[in-house]
C-alpha cells in the first residue's frame, strides 16, 4: 500500500473492495481476515490511507482526511453489525435443535449372568419347582453342622470359609458364641426351608456364595449357584438323574454328553458330580477342561439321614435328592467363553456382545 494515491476515487474504489471482501466473509475466520486487511495497524489499508492522506498537498488533505475518517468509521461499523449477525444466528450453547431427526437412545440390556439364572429358573419353574432365596451372611449351624459337617470337616478351615469378625445379630438364632459368615453354598438354605415346612417339597435356591478360592479362568472367590431340594416318599436316585439330564438337555442341547462321577459331600450319601462335555475342546482336552475333556457344573446326591434328622423329619419316611449347580459354569458352556472372569470385569466390549 506505499503506492497509494490519496484522491476521492481511490477511497471511493476501497470503500466498494470493502464491501465485496464484507459480502464473502461467512464466519469469524474470514470476518477477521478482512479487519486485518482494513484496520490492521501496521499494514491495514485504512492506515496506510491515512499516512498517504498525511503526505497530498495542503489544500487537498482536510477533503481527503474527511473521507478517509468516513471510511474508517464505515469499515469498523459494518464489521461491528456482521460480527454480530454472526453472533445472533448461531445456536447457543447446548442448545437442541429440533428439525434435527430423533437420536435413538442407548438402551442397557440384563447382564448374561441373570440371563442364564432367569433360564435355569424357568426350566426348573416348568419341572415344578419353586424359586426360593435366602440370607448370604449364615451362622455355622445352618451352614455346616445341620448338613452334617463336623467341626474337623476341612470345609470349615479358614482357607475355604470367610468368617465375620463377630456375630451378626439376626442371623445365629439369638446365640452370642455361634460365628457367623459369608455362606459358602446355598444349601443352608436347604435346611431353613424344612425348619418351616413339612414335606413334599420341591425347590431351587439361586444366590451368591462366597470361598477362598484363587481367581482363575474356571474360579472366583464369589459366584452365584442354585441349589436344588426335593424331598417325599420314595424318591430315588434315579429321580435326581433324570432331574439334571433332563436340565442339562435343555440348557445346553440335546447334543452335550453329560456324566455322572461317584463323589463325597457330607450331606448326601450316595454323591456325585455332574460334568458337561468341555465346548472347547470338544472332549479331546484343552486348557480350560484342565486336559480331561470335561467340565464340572455342580454336585449331587441323595440327602443323608442325618441332614433329615437335624430339621426333625423321618429318615425312615421321606427321602430326597439335592444339588447345586454354579452358574457361571453354565453360562461358560452356554455362550462359550473361555475365562469366569470376563463376567465380572463390566467390559462393555463382552458385555455387548449379549443383546438380550
Amino acid at each position: 500500500m506505499s503506492d497509494l494515491v490519496p484522491t476521492p476515487d481511490t477511497i471511493a474504489r476501497l470503500r466498494d473492495e470493502f464491501t465485496a471482501a464484507l459480502a464473502g466473509a461467512a464466519g469469524d475466520r474470514d470476518l477477521q481476515a478482512v479487519r486485518d486487511h482494513y484496520l490492521a495497524r501496521k499494514g491495514g489499508v485504512v492506515a496506510a490511507l491515512m499516512k498517504a492522506v498525511a503526505t497530498a498537498a495542503p489544500d487537498d488533505r482536510p477533503a481527503l482526511g474527511r473521507l478517509a475518517n468516513e471510511l474508517k468509521t464505515d469499515v469498523e461499523s459494518r464489521l461491528a453489525e456482521r460480527r454480530a449477525a454472526i453472533e445472533s444466528a448461531r445456536p447457543p450453547v447446548g442448545a437442541i435443535d429440533v428439525t434435527l431427526p430423533g437420536r435413538a437412545p442407548r438402551l442397557g440390556h440384563r447382564h448374561p449372568l441373570t440371563v442364564v439364572r432367569d433360564r435355569m429358573e424357568a426350566i426348573f419353574a416348568r419341572m415344578g419347582f419353586s424359586i426360593v432365596e435366602g440370607p448370604e451372611i449364615e451362622d455355622e449351624w445352618h451352614c455346616f453342622d445341620a448338613l452334617n459337617m463336623p467341626s474337623e470337616h476341612p470345609a470349615r478351615d479358614m482357607q475355604d470359609t470367610l468368617y465375620l469378625a463377630s456375630p451378626v445379630k439376626g442371623e445365629t438364632d439369638g446365640a452370642d458364641d455361634v460365628r457367623t459368615l459369608l455362606r459358602t453354598h446355598t444349601s443352608s438354605m436347604q435346611i431353613r426351608y424344612m425348619q418351616a415346612h413339612r414335606p413334599p417339597i420341591r425347590i431351587v435356591v439361586p444366590g451368591r456364595v462366597y470361598r477362598r478360592d484363587d481367581l482363575d479362568l474356571t474360579h472366583t472367590p464369589m459366584f452365584t449357584q442354585m441349589e436344588g431340594l426335593v424331598v417325599g416318599e420314595a424318591i430315588s436316585l434315579a429321580d435326581l438323574k433324570g432331574t439334571l439330564v433332563a436340565f442339562a438337555r435343555e440348557m445346553f442341547g440335546a447334543a452335550s454328553s453329560v456324566r455322572f462321577r461317584p463323589s463325597f459331600f457330607p450331606y448326601t450319601e450316595p454323591s456325585a458330580e455332574v460334568d458337561v462335555s468341555c465346548w472347547q475342546c470338544d472332549g479331546a482336552g484343552c486348557p480350560m477342561c484342565k486336559k480331561t475333556g470335561w467340565l464340572e457344573i455342580g454336585g449331587c446326591g441323595m440327602v443323608h439321614p442325618a441332614v433329615f434328622e437335624a430339621v426333625g423329619y423321618d429318615a425312615e419316611r421321606y427321602t430326597g435328592f439335592a444339588w447345586g449347580v454354579g452358574i457361571e459354569r453354565v453360562a461358560i458352556l452356554r455362550h462359550k467363553v473361555n475365562d469366569i472372569r470376563l463376567f465380572f470385569e463390566n467390559d462393555l466390549r463382552f458385555l455387548e456382545q449379549f443383546p438380550y
